[in-house]
């Protein structure tokens, strides 16, 4: 799974959402660093769709647009939360691995404190 796909999925856990929305969301949750664009949104709504990890959820129009919504699964709920257990798990086998390493700071390559 994609960390987009993952992100998008964690987005709807928390109930339905349109495109516009998700875009928002998945930004929130990255802290940012993620930005998806509309190609990689509804390639990925597309991918999980198809899948059987979302579903359509209702469209509507709004300012002359539609609006389609999305929703999870049981499925995508059960994936996000897999997904979500595998990168705890990673992530405390990370912290084991630098239990012991001493993190270098700007000083200690030649910079500035």
């Amino acid at each position: 799974m994609t960390e987009q796909a993952y992100l998008l999925l964690l987005a709807l856990a928390d109930g339905r959402q349109h495109g516009y929305g998700l875009v928002g969301a998945v930004r929130e949750l990255s802290g940012g660093s993620v930005q998806l664009g509309a190609g990689t949104l509804y390639g990925n709504l597309d991918r999980m769709l198809a899948a059987g990890l979302i579903d359509l959820d209702g469209e509507e129009v709004v300012d002359g647009r539609a609006r389609r919504y999305y929703r999870l699964t049981p499925d995508g709920l059960r994936a996000v939360r897999a997904r979500t257990q595998q990168l705890a798990a990673l992530a405390a086998r990370a912290q084991r691995a630098l239990g012991g390493a001493r993190i270098l700071g700007p000083e200690a390559l030649g910079g500035q404190a």
